[in-house]
């Protein structure tokens, strides 16, 4: 990680990028898969999947036995682990959903919103370097609880043409419909435009590489909703003098082994603790399995000193990090300044890892500086609100004047008149 100390306001920009990619050589890439699955469905999906995944598919959809063999080779002790995330999820998710509300505007005037599930959404959960079986519950859960009545997912196979286990026996556990074993940009066309044996969906959520990223949002100008732009994982560990540098290096690392273009953000008080967590990090790092990818993603990482709370907070709210590790004495009062960050994590004992698995919250968060406009997935995420009006004869006799002089302002008579020839009737 790059040290830096006190910089002035205005390297701020530069120490704060991204790693930045060629979007439009990608974007020329992926307009080819998309118009080759679009074309050709599932001749084009297999001949993908044997060239990037080095997997010739007899079938595309999972089978009923795969699924039952993967929930018996599963371990217990995981299926455990599993059953308490889903449930902590679900304890976090249900309270989200909105009771209708009516509201009487004026006399005879009645108003109300309802939230209406997406009926078809689909899930892509990542499965190359890491089988991403936590990410199953954290779109599956919420879609569920919102009443979606179609859940596919689509996962890239192992070498072998299989699953990972975790993710079939996840899916199984919490009502995925169908699941499909495509990856990729390839995997995302499927859900977008539907093959033979794939349906088209009306919204796409989940993480991906650059590709999957790529199609998703060239798709979602065509008229297929996405959860929101996604780029590498990131977070941003602010550290005071008691706060602990192992566990700050830990959770550094937690972020940097995502991938290579992943990037975390050290902001210290001091230039003793940023040296000393870079030490950690150093130490720690030799014992990872990750650790070629870990290193490669701290070079375009930074440590920040700087004088006080306040500036950390200016940085924080810059940055606008996917994920926030609030590491110090008054944790709760600071992160009452925050107000760009996907999720933030209080204190001492709250490492960015149980966001990413059981907490309750989820863990499908903007990335890339979105945090400043967009929420993380949620129950409001699978739903759609409907708006409702009704009125009396009364009501239309209170408001029906005020409309007809907006609708003869702006000169559209027809407006006027849909109320004129009810209030002379």
């Amino acid at each position: 990680m790059n040290l830096y100390n006190n910089p002035p306001f205005s390297q701020w920009p530069t120490l704060l990028q991204r790693p930045v990619m060629n979007t439009e050589s990608l974007d020329s890439i992926i307009k080819g898969v998309l118009r080759e699955v679009q074309s050709n469905g599932d001749k084009a999906l297999r001949a993908y999947t044997e060239r990037f995944d080095g997997v010739k598919l007899e079938a595309i959809e999972v089978s009923e036995r795969e699924i039952a063999r993967a929930i018996a080779s599963l371990p217990e002790p995981l299926k455990q682990a599993i059953q308490t995330a889903k449930k902590n999820i679900e304890s976090f998710h249900r309270p989200q959903a909105e009771a209708i509300q009516m509201v009487e505007t004026m006399p005879g005037v009645q108003c109300w919103r309802k939230s209406v599930a997406i009926e078809k959404v689909g899930l892509y959960i990542p499965g190359g370097t890491a089988p991403l079986f936590s990410t199953v519950l954290m779109l599956a859960v919420p879609a569920k609880l919102a009443g979606c009545q179609e859940i596919v997912l689509c996962t890239p196979p192992q070498k072998d043409g299989s699953v990972h286990p975790a993710i079939l026996y996840t899916a199984h556990l919490v009502g995925v419909t169908r699941i499909f074993k495509v990856g990729g940009a390839q995997a995302i066309a499927a859900l977008a435009y539907g093959t033979e044996t794939i349906p088209a969906v009306y919204k796409i959520f989940g993480p991906g590489n650059q590709y999957v990223t790529a199609a998703k949002q060239l798709v979602s100008r065509q008229g297929v909703a996405i959860d929101m732009p996604a780029g590498p994982s990131e977070v941003l560990v602010c550290a005071d003098e008691t706060a602990n540098p192992a566990f700050v290096a830990a959770d550094l690392l937690s972020q940097a082994e995502h991938g290579e273009d992943s990037q975390v953000v050290l902001v210290a008080f001091s230039e003793g603790m940023a040296k000393a967590v870079q030490a950690e990090v150093e130490k720690q790092m030799q014992a990872l399995p990750r650790k070629d990818i870990a290193r490669k993603a701290l070079g375009s990482s930074s440590a920040i000193v700087v004088p006080d709370r306040a500036t950390a907070v200016e940085i924080i709210n810059a940055y606008a990090p996917e994920h926030l590790i609030l590491s110090v004495k008054d944790a709760e009062q600071m992160g009452e300044q925050v107000i760009n960050a996907g999720s933030v994590f209080l204190g001492h004992y709250t490492p960015e890892s149980v966001g990413d698995y059981a907490s309750g919250t989820n863990h499908t968060l903007p990335t890339n500086g979105y945090a400043r406009m967009y929420s993380g997935v949620s129950l409001d995420s699978f739903v759609k609100k409907i708006t409702f009006q009704r009125l009396t004869k009364e009501g239309l006799q209170q408001i029906g004047p005020a409309v007809e002089l907006m609708a003869e302002a702006e000169e559209l008579m027809a407006h006027k008149n849909a109320v004129t020839v009810r209030l002379k009737e």
